[in-house]
C-alpha cells in the first residue's frame, strides 16, 4: 500500500529519539521510545466511494481505535504517496511482478490492500484484470477515486473507503496485491489486514503479492555515527563538552534509528528472524516473535549494535511450496536468501531492502549501543531477539534484545512507534 505516517529521513540521515539508561544486574538495560516513521493504511476506514456487499467469509472486526484513526489520518498527506512512488525500486519492482504474473491476473478479480493513490490497482487493471477492488482507510482513498475516473478505469477499479476489516466484497478473488510492509517489515502490522482479506476473500489457488518475506539482522560498526553523534562534544569550538556526552549517547541511541547503512557496516552473514508465508502466516503468529542468533565476526572492528532489514519475494501460487528462493534454506544458509539474483525469468523477483543492495524509503532500522564493543576477528556474538506488538498500540513493536560477546552480557529494550 502506500502512505507513512511519518515520512522516512532521506539518504545518508538518520530519524532517532530519546532516552534513559538503567542498570540491570550484569547487564544494561536501554529503554528506548522511537517516532513512528511509517504507517500503512490497514486496509481502509470509514468514508465515501463505493461499497461492496456480501462475502466468503464473515469476521469478527476489531473495533477501529484512536489510535488507528490516527493512523488513516496520517496516510491523507500526498507527500507520505509522493515519497513512496518515487521510490522506483519500491515501485518498479511491483510492477513488474505485477506484468511477470500478468497470466495470473488477466480477466481475474483483485483486491489491493491499502490502496493509497491506486498506482497499484491501475497497473494491475492495465495488467488486464477484469475487476480490481482499491480498498483504503485514509482520506486518500477519495483521490484514488478521483484518479481512477482520470485514467477512465472506473469499469475495472471499484474504490472502498473503509478498513479491510469492514468492507463487503460479494464474491470471492484471485489475486491479493498489498504494499503492507514497514520498517523492521512488521513495524505498523499491516499485514494482519492482509491476512484478514486472504481469509475473507482468496479463492483456493489464488495468487499473492508479495508472497513470502524474509525479516533479518546482523551486528554492524558505524565508527562515524558515533564519532558525529557523540565525539563531536568533546571538543566544541575548543570547549569541553564533555558532561554532555551521556545525554547525547541518550538521544543519539536509545531509540532505533532509520537511515541507510552500507555493506562495509555489516560484521557479518545475516541472520534470519522470522520468515513469513503470506498464504499460510496467522495474525497470532505476529504478536510475538522471538529468534536465537549467532554471529561470528569476519573483522576486528568496533561492534555498535544490530541492523534489521528485509526481502519480500512475488513468486506465483505454484512455486508457494518449493520453488521460492526465499524459503527453509535460507535459515540455514541465511546469507542466500537476500544476496540471490534472479537468474531466468522463471524465479520469482524479489524487493530487497539489504544494505548492499540499491537504497529504498525503507533503509535500515538500527538498534545503537551506548558504548560499542571491541570485537576480534572471528570473535562469536550470540543472544536472543523478540519482537512483541505493544499493549498500548498494536501497530506499535516492543524490542528486547539479549546479546553477549568477549564474557561480558547485555539487555537492550526499545520501541518503534
Amino acid at each position: 500500500m502506500e502512505g507513512m505516517s511519518s515520512r522516512s529521513p532521506p539518504g545518508g540521515t538518520y530519524s532517532n529519539g530519546s532516552h534513559h539508561n538503567q542498570a540491570n544486574g550484569g547487564g544494561i538495560t536501554q529503554t528506548d521510545h522511537f517516532r513512528p516513521r511509517k504507517s500503512y493504511q490497514s486496509g481502509g476506514g470509514g468514508g465515501r466511494s463505493r461499497r461492496a456487499t456480501g462475502g466468503r467469509h464473515e469476521i469478527d472486526a476489531p473495533p477501529c481505535t484512536d489510535f488507528d484513526k490516527a493512523y488513516f489520518q496520517s496516510y491523507s498527506h500526498v507527500g507520505i504517496h509522493e515519497e513512496m512512488i518515487k521510490d522506483r525500486v519500491r515501485t518498479e519492482t511491483y510492477r513488474t511482478a505485477i506484468l511477470h504474473h500478468r497470466s495470473h491476473i488477466e480477466g481475474k478479480v483483485v483486491v489491493d490492500v491499502g490502496c493509497g493513490t491506486g498506482i497499484l490497482s491501475i497497473f494491475c487493471a492495465q495488467a488486464g484484470a477484469k475487476r480490481v477492488y482499491a480498498v483504503d482507510a485514509s482520506e486518500i482513498a477519495l483521490q484514488a477515486d478521483e484518479v481512477v475516473k482520470a485514467n477512465k478505469l472506473s469499469d475495472k477499479i471499484i474504490v472502498l473507503h473503509g478498513r479491510v476489516e469492514d468492507v463487503q466484497i460479494d464474491e470471492e478473488v484471485d489475486v491479493i496485491i498489498s504494499e503492507w510492509m514497514g520498517y523492521m517489515l512488521l513495524y505498523e502490522s499491516m499485514l494482519g489486514s492482509v491476512i484478514i482479506a486472504r481469509d475473507r476473500w482468496l479463492r483456493p489457488g489464488g495468487l499473492i503479492l508479495p508472497s513470502n518475506a524474509v525479516l533479518y539482522m546482523a551486528p554492524i560498526t558505524h565508527p562515524n555515527r558515533y564519532a558525529e553523534s557523540v565525539d563531536f562534544w568533546r571538543n566544541v569550538y575548543g570547549i569541553d563538552m564533555s558532561p554532555i556526552l551521556p545525554l547525547a549517547k541518550q538521544c543519539a541511541f536509545e531509540e532505533p534509528s532509520v537511515e541507510t547503512i552500507s555493506g562495509e557496516n555489516v560484521l557479518t552473514w545475516p541472520h534470519v528472524v522470522k520468515h513469513v508465508d503470506c498464504y499460510t502466516i496467522t495474525i497470532k503468529e505476529l504478536e510475538s516473535i522471538t529468534s536465537n542468533f549467532k554471529f561470528q565476526s569476519m573483522m576486528r572492528a568496533p561492534f555498535h549494535g544490530f541492523a534489521f532489514w528485509f526481502d519480500v519475494e512475488f513468486s506465483g501460487p505454484a512455486n508457494n511450496d518449493a520453488s521460492s528462493s526465499v524459503d527453509e534454506s535460507t535459515k540455514t544458509n541465511p546469507s542466500g536468501g537476500h544476496r540471490r539474483k534472479r537468474a531466468n525469468p522463471d524465479e520469482a523477483l524479489v524487493l530487497s531492502t539489504a544494505p548492499e543492495d540499491p537504497p529504498t524509503h525503507w533503509q535500515q532500522t538500527m538498534i545503537y549501543f551506548y558504548d560499542p564493543i571491541d570485537i576480534e576477528q572471528d570473535q562469536v556474538i550470540d543472544g536472543s531477539v523478540t519482537l512483541t506488538q505493544s499493549k498500548e498500540n498494536a501497530r506499535f513493536m516492543n524490542i528486547h534484545l539479549e546479546y553477549a560477546s568477549g564474557g561480558r552480557s547485555f539487555v537492550k529494550e526499545c520501541v518503534l512507534r
